[in-house]
C-alpha cells in the first residue's frame, strides 16, 4: 500500500512538472511571437501604423466600456419577478415599484414602467412595456456604431498604406532603373505589413463586437420574458380591476 502511495505521489509530481514545463514553453513561444509582432510593427510605415494603432486603442476602449455596462445591466429576472410576486400577492403595487426602482438594469426599468401603468389596464401596461423597452434597447446598443466604424476603417487604412507603399516601391524602381529584388523587397514588405496589422485590428474588434451583440441579445430576451411574466403576475394577483 505504501509503495502504491509513493508511486502515485511520484506520478503526480512528474505530471505537475510536465505541466509546468509545458506552460513555460508556451509562455516563451507567446513572448517570442509578441516580440516578432512588435518588431514587424516597428518595421512598418509609422504614418499608417500609428493610425491603425489608434483604431485599435479607441475600438478596445469602446468595447471595454460596453462590456462593463452590459455586465452591470444584467439582472437575475427570476429573482426579481419572485420579489415582485410577493408584493403583488399582498396588494402592494407601490412596494413592487420600489423593488424595480432599486434594482439596476434595463429589465427592472421596463417592469417599473409597466407597474406604473397598472391602474389603466393590461393594454396600457403592455404599451408602456413595449415603448420603454425600445428606449432601453437603444441605450444598450449605444456605442456599437463606433466599434463598427473602427472595424471598417482599420483594414481600409492598411490597404491604403499598402497601395502607397507599392507606389513608393515603383518610384524607387524608376529612380534606380533596375528591377532587382533588393530594390523593391523592402518597400513591398513595409507596404504589406500595414495590411496585415489592419486586418489583425479588424479581427480583434470583430470578436469583441460579436460578444457584445450576443450579450445584448441575451439581455433583450430576458427583458421580454420578464415583461410577459409581469403581465401574468399582475393578472394572477388581480391587479387589474
Amino acid at each position: 500500500m505504501r509503495k502504491f502511495v509513493v508511486l502515485l505521489l511520484v506520478f503526480a509530481a512528474l505530471s505537475v512538472f510536465g505541466a509546468v514545463e509545458t506552460m513555460a514553453q508556451e509562455v516563451v513561444k507567446d513572448a517570442t511571437g509578441f516580440q516578432m509582432l512588435k518588431e514587424k510593427f516597428i518595421e512598418g510605415s509609422w504614418g499608417f501604423m500609428s493610425t491603425v494603432l489608434i483604431c485599435l486603442i479607441l475600438g478596445l476602449a469602446f468595447c471595454i466600456v460596453r462590456i462593463i455596462t452590459l455586465n452591470i445591466a444584467s439582472t437575475n429576472t427570476d429573482k426579481l419577478l419572485a420579489r415582485i410576486d410577493e408584493r403583488l400577492a399582498d396588494g402592494d403595487v407601490d412596494g413592487a415599484m420600489e423593488i424595480c426602482k432599486s434594482t439596476p438594469g434595463p429589465t427592472a426599468s421596463v417592469l417599473y414602467e409597466g407597474l406604473r401603468q397598472s391602474s389603466k389596464g393590461p393594454e396600457a401596461v403592455e404599451k408602456a412595456i413595449v415603448s420603454y423597452g425600445s428606449v432601453q434597447m437603444g441605450l444598450l446598443e449605444r456605442g456599437l456604431v463606433w466599434i463598427s466604424l473602427f472595424i471598417a476603417i482599420a483594414p481600409m487604412l492598411g490597404f491604403m498604406g499598402t497601395v502607397i507603399g507599392m507606389i513608393q516601391a515603383f518610384d524607387r524602381i524608376e529612380e534606380v532603373g533596375d528591377l532587382s529584388p533588393s530594390v523593391v523587397a523592402g518597400g513591398i514588405k513595409v507596404a504589406l505589413l500595414t495590411t496585415v496589422f489592419g486586418l489583425i485590428v479588424a479581427i480583434v474588434l470583430q470578436l469583441f463586437y460579436n460578444y457584445i451583440i450576443s450579450k445584448i441579445d441575451g439581455i433583450v430576451n430576458k427583458m421580454e420574458d420578464a415583461s410577459i411574466g409581469l403581465v401574468d403576475l399582475m393578472s394572477k394577483n388581480n391587479v387589474f380591476k
